[in-house]
């Protein structure tokens, strides 16, 4: 057609023509991370700057182009990939990778959206300093993404999620204009925080180009152990154990049910199973400046009184480093142990750490009622209250069609019976398409009218990212 001729035109003039791809397997654009998405974009676009996605983004109000950003495609909700139109623009942010600056004195990182979460990591580890951020995607996601979802991960307990550690943005607005917000400032009382408006947004209100992160020193020691537990109760009094011993000490505390564990022995022997199976396993992480061996002795004090007050049945601390990388990988595991059992019903759920216990026997017990022979894979950050309560299919159906047949009802069952816990049906993981729905329908309308309010104002042609949260 020819319109698209001229937008692919403008397109190119924007960011080079070897940066506008039209043809050839696109499917790493176009297809999500857990292969439920599969669109049809006009152009995938991969601009290498700031100014460059400026460009893209007045071209592609001159021909009504709606865009959908994109960083290391691994989002779990389908908010970064394109639809069926074909109409499209992807816009691709991995070729905008660079580390602007370290400020080991104001503890700050500056870096382009597109870099690798795990790459700014490395970097401010070789300043002795530790990028908190942490997430089982940490090798192939992005921070733009990161913070396009207000992502969470395994250190929240500690440092909160990704709009915690952010300190500044610079972000290409709907209107092709760029808002240079990168102060590396943690004190700025001047007017309303636009931070906060695009930390969570997932590309709908505007493109986060660059950002500024907090840093901490690298801790002197980190010490991690597995213990297991007869209960969610005591799983509970576990970590209120461990916060009142460690304090801010307390990096890490993950749990784990049986299923997801077995899982991961099934589907990967290879990897160390260093307890025998009970009903619960946690994975503790504590990080200080004491040095290791003041480290352990508070760890093994700790995990012996929970043993004598009967809150845990046995427990092992890793070593060495190579042996705690290895308790972290069995827990990282479980996610790709469930893609190999096959497709799943995945919920990303939060409620108060107290009210858990409950809320995971009634709503067990009510899906095993309602789909029996189905399999509970429960497993997350029991620590700030975050869990992946997913739903396998019953063993020797097939999994496809279990979950076409009956994902809608397993999630009203899991989402209904969050209400009276005051809990939300999305933690971590966003908005997107998959719960956009879900969205519309339990959020109070009078939050669902500021939000759109916003979205009108800041992107009133609707070319942010359509579709995806409202």
């Amino acid at each position: 057609m020819p319109e698209q001729g001229a937008a692919l035109a403008a397109l190119r003039a924007a960011v080079g023509p070897a940066h506008v791809l039209t043809e050839g397997d696109l499917s790493a654009y176009e297809r999500d991370w857990r292969r439920r998405w599969h669109g049809r974009a006009l152009a995938v676009v991969r601009p290498g700057c700031t100014d460059e996605v400026a460009a893209v983004v007045r071209a592609c109000i001159a021909h009504g182009l709606s865009i959908v950003p994109q960083g290391g495609n691994t989002g779990l909700v389908g908010g970064g990939v394109p639809d069926s139109s074909g109409t499209q623009v992807l816009l691709s942010l991995q070729r905008m990778n660079n580390l602007r600056a370290i400020d080991s004195a104001n503890l700050t990182l500056t870096a382009e959206a597109g870099c690798v979460l795990q790459t700014l990591q490395e970097a401010a580890s070789a300043q002795g300093l530790l990028l908190p951020l942490s997430l089982a995607a940490q090798g192939s996601c992005t921070l733009g993404g990161n913070l396009a979802t207000n992502a969470g991960g395994t250190q929240v307990l500690r440092w909160g999620n990704a709009r915690d550690l952010c300190l500044g943005l610079e972000v290409v607005t709907a209107q092709g204009e760029v808002w240079q917000g990168l102060s590396g400032l943690r004190k700025d009382n001047t007017g309303y925080d636009l931070r906060d408006l695009f930390v969570g947004s997932e590309g709908t209100l505007g493109i986060i180009t660059a950002a500024v992160m907090k840093l901490a020193p690298l801790p002197a020691a980190t010490t991690t152990a597995f213990a297991s537990c007869a209960s969610l109760q005591d799983c509970v009094a576990l970590l209120m154990r461990a916060r009142s011993r460690m304090g801010s000490g307390l990096t890490g505390f993950e749990l784990m049910g049986r299923f997801a564990l077995d899982l991961v022995a099934t589907h990967f022997p290879a990897l160390p199973r260093p307890l025998p199976g009970a009903p619960w396993t946690v994975l503790l992480e504590q990080s200080d400046n004491e040095g290791l061996e003041p480290a352990r002795e508070r760890f093994e004090s700790l995990l012996g009184a929970a043993l004598e007050a009967g809150e845990v049945q046995d427990a092992v601390i890793a070593e060495t480093l190579a042996q705690a990388a290895a308790l972290w990988h069995v827990r990282e595991s479980i996610p790709l142990a469930q893609a190999e059992e096959g497709v799943n019903v995945k919920h990303d759920i939060s409620l108060p750490v107290s009210a858990i216990p409950e809320y995971v026997q009634r709503t067990d017990a009510a899906l095993l009622a309602a789909f029996p022979g189905v399999r509970l894979v429960n497993f997350g950050h029991l620590g700030d209250g975050n869990l992946h309560y997913n739903v396998q299919a019953p063993a020797g159906q097939d999994a496809a069609a279990f979950l076409a047949a009956n994902e809608h009802a397993i999630n009203s069952q899991v989402y209904d019976a969050l209400t009276p816990f005051g809990g939300s049906f999305s933690a971590e993981h966003g908005i997107g398409l998959l719960k956009r729905d879900d969205l519309a329908a339990r959020k109070s309308p009078v939050a669902l009218a500021l939000m759109r309010r916003i979205k009108t104002a800041l992107d009133p042609m609707n070319l942010m990212n359509p579709g995806r949260v409202l």
